[in-house]
């Protein structure tokens, strides 16, 4: 029994290793925040890590995780959206923060994956940003192939219409914020 627990921990451990960073990622294009990403991230491989046996036992481990992340994200997003419609009610506002030197575009991109409903800017975070195929986007979000195409081409034509003025295609634009200096911490 013993061994077999150290097992766990060893192969858990190789896969925390290999995915944090990513899945933080993944958090930060969804949350934009980079601290609340790299919570979200850990939040998502601690409840992993409770399931492991699960997880483990999945066909595709890693989109079983990023599946939760994307869940966390999304929960965190109308959490937020809950508080922020209270504090208009008692008439306080929030201010945008962006954290550290970062050039317009990624800026631009940011605030513009935010206002993307959430199934779309899952789409197009984890087609542009994670190269991911239409079937695994789709098996990591739990939606069919269809609408991975028609919400990854409806969230490009919006991204399209609030980044007007920028030179480049708003698939690179994305793809060089996702791979920006201002990305959450690295795991130590």
């Amino acid at each position: 029994m013993r061994s077999r627990d150290e097992a766990d921990r060893a192969e858990f451990h190789r896969f925390f290793k290999q995915h944090h960073r990513e899945l933080a990622r993944l958090a930060y294009l969804m949350l934009g925040d980079p601290d609340a990403a790299d919570d979200l991230a850990a939040d998502a491989l601690a409840a992993a890590w409770h399931r492991w046996d699960r997880v483990r036992d999945a066909d595709q481990p890693l989109a079983y995780v990023r599946r939760m992340v994307v869940n966390l994200s999304s929960s965190r997003i109308r959490t937020l959206v809950r508080e922020r419609d209270k504090f208009s009610l008692l008439g306080a506002s929030t201010d945008e923060h962006t954290y550290g030197p970062d050039v317009s575009a990624v800026v631009d991109v940011r605030a513009a994956l935010q206002r993307l409903p959430e199934r779309k800017r899952a789409c197009v975070v984890l087609r542009l940003a994670f190269d991911l195929s239409e079937q695994e986007t789709a098996r990591v979000l739990g939606i069919s192939v269809g609408t991975v195409k028609s919400q990854t081409s409806r969230g490009v034509a919006e991204l399209e219409k609030l980044l007007r003025g920028h030179g480049d295609a708003v698939e690179e634009i994305i793809t060089r914020a996702a791979q920006g200096d201002e990305q959450p911490k690295e795991d130590t």
